[in-house]
């Protein structure tokens, strides 16, 4: 299928979501790897794994690039050789990738019940316990982890905790958005957080505060 999303976050930062629908041979027509992307999806063993990793292809050319436009260093941080910043994400179905003239970081996550019980790895308590249903604190911990997840992305620190590190700010259910902060080794970067939800996934992307 085609995309199945663009968001345009600003004049220069746009995401891009995939609906992962197609064999890993309809993804791999036409699609040329480097070979250090090739040995990778070479090495994947979960065909959702292989499609994830071809749908990204994808994303890329309909922001205008190729697998030759990007490349990983050593923390395994993804970058455009334009100097544009990437952010990429793909979880069973979806994919997704933001890109923009700043630092970002981007993740999805299929909503799942069993977050509850993982939650105290992540986020404090006092943050999920006054939602009024089960449903709603799947949401809100799945958001939390989410924006946690993408600023771990973005600041790609070896050592960097999801606990002690990284704090999101409370937000309103309905207000899809927020803001979040990591604190590690000296350093604090500040970010705006968005959310979207659909299909039981949620997506968070992350946008580095600029300052002067």
């Amino acid at each position: 299928m085609p995309l199945y999303k663009t968001i345009t976050v600003n004049t220069s930062t746009k995401v891009f979501i995939w609906k992962i629908e197609e064999s890993f041979e309809w993804l791999s027509k036409d699609v040329a790897l480097t070979p250090h992307c090739q040995n990778r999806v070479d090495g994947m063993k979960s065909d959702l794994h292989r499609r994830g990793f071809m749908s990204v292809r994808h994303l890329l050319a309909a922001a205008g690039y190729t697998d030759h436009d990007l490349y990983y260093d050593a923390n395994g941080k993804p970058h455009l050789r334009d100097d544009k910043h990437i952010s990429i994400t793909h979880s069973y179905i979806f994919s997704a990738i933001i890109i923009s003239d700043i630092e970002v970081g981007i993740d999805i996550e299929k909503q799942r019940l069993k977050i509850m019980n993982i939650a105290h790895k992540f986020t404090p308590i006092e943050e999920y316990r006054t939602l009024a249903n089960d449903d709603a604190i799947m949401r809100k911990l799945t958001m939390v982890w989410g924006a946690k997840e993408s600023l771990y992305k973005s600041f790609a620190t070896p050592g960097v905790s999801f606990l002690q590190h990284i704090y999101v700010e409370d937000f309103r259910l309905d207000a899809l958005q927020t803001t979040a902060n990591v604190s590690f080794n000296d350093t604090t970067e500040i970010y705006s957080v968005w959310f979207l939800e659909f299909e039981e996934f949620t997506c968070a992307y992350a946008l580095i505060s600029e300052t002067e």
